[in-house]
């Protein structure tokens, strides 16, 4: 059986821990819904399994690893700590790794109703996270590259996206766009960044933010990749209280910042398409989720960094 063949089952990850880490083989299992490239089963009440599913690339999992460990004390909520190693084997050809489990519901379930509770609380992880990281940190893999980088992605997501989806504000879109990509480079030092921040990445409980999962995208650099959260993830109004609240960003990186909002937007709308046109990898929720980001992207042009 190939990689790709193999089903991931209740009965193939008990087989797994039994063989690598037989004390939690017992514990209660259930499938979490979601995930793509990897799959999640939460395993007892405060654990779960993270295994490779269409991602081929083991590197994601061994930078959690590597750096989740190091990055959990220092962070304000909580994030799925590595505590196991599994490894391929014959019985399943890829990795898989036991993490501490997060509570709550991911953001494309749940929702904010705490807007300025979680604008403070998304402001006060990312300080945390945007530090300086040691040398050996991972670099950027393209996930953090400046606007001009990425026209490409932008052209292909804007043009694949229903025309009636985007409908008036097509040359809106654009001009926010060509400003980020007319906006000055980081010239700051490079600091961890988490590097995919949307709806599915993010914990919510009791109406605000409760957690940040997949670091597997997790390097060192622009931080704007990440504040681009501040459309993304916060109801409309939270923008101005976020980036007050962060204070560390001057005017080019939410110039940059609003840009990849804007291009995150378009992509969830598209994963969203394919998700109603039944292709494989869609999300249908995550087309709402991606219209109205845009439209706080569209709507709430901040002429103001600082309180």
């Amino acid at each position: 059986m190939t990689e790709i063949e193999t089903e991931i089952t209740a009965g193939l990850i008990r087989d797994l821990l039994r063989d690598q880490h037989p004390d939690l083989a017992e514990l209660s299992l259930r499938e979490v819904e979601g995930g793509w490239g990897n799959q999640m089963w939460r395993l007892g009440d405060e654990l779960a399994v993270r295994i490779q599913r269409m991602d081929t690339d083991p590197d994601h999992q061994l930078k959690e690893r590597r750096w989740l460990p190091l990055l959990a004390p220092r962070l304000p909520l909580p994030i799925p700590v590595p505590v196991r190693s599994g490894a391929p084997s014959e019985r399943f050809p890829k990795i898989w790794t036991v993490v501490t489990w997060v509570p709550g519901l991911p953001l494309d379930h749940g929702s904010i109703t705490r807007g300025e509770h979680a604008a403070d609380t998304l402001a006060a992880f990312l300080r945390a996270l945007h530090v300086a990281a040691p040398a050996d940190a991972p670099v950027d893999t393209g996930r953090g590259a400046h606007p001009k980088d990425c026209t490409d992605g932008f052209d292909q997501f804007f043009d694949s996206v229903d025309a009636d989806a985007i409908g008036s504000d097509a040359a809106d879109v654009r001009a926010v766009w060509d400003d980020a990509v007319a906006a000055p480079v980081w010239e700051g030092p490079p600091v961890w960044v988490h590097g995919d921040l949307h709806p599915a990445n993010v914990i919510v409980a009791n109406g605000t933010l409760a957690g940040v999962v997949d670091f597997g995208d997790l390097f060192v650099g622009d931080p704007a990749s990440d504040l681009a959260a501040a459309w993304l993830l916060l109801p409309a109004g939270a923008a101005a209280r976020f980036f007050a609240a962060y204070a560390e960003a001057d005017e080019a990186t939410v110039r940059r910042a609003r840009g990849l909002a804007a291009l995150k937007s378009l992509f969830l709308m598209l994963m969203g398409q394919n998700g109603d046109r039944g292709l494989p990898g869609g999300k249908p929720a995550w087309g709402p989720a991606g219209r109205a980001a845009l439209d706080r992207v569209l709507s709430e042009r901040l002429t103001r960094f600082h309180e």
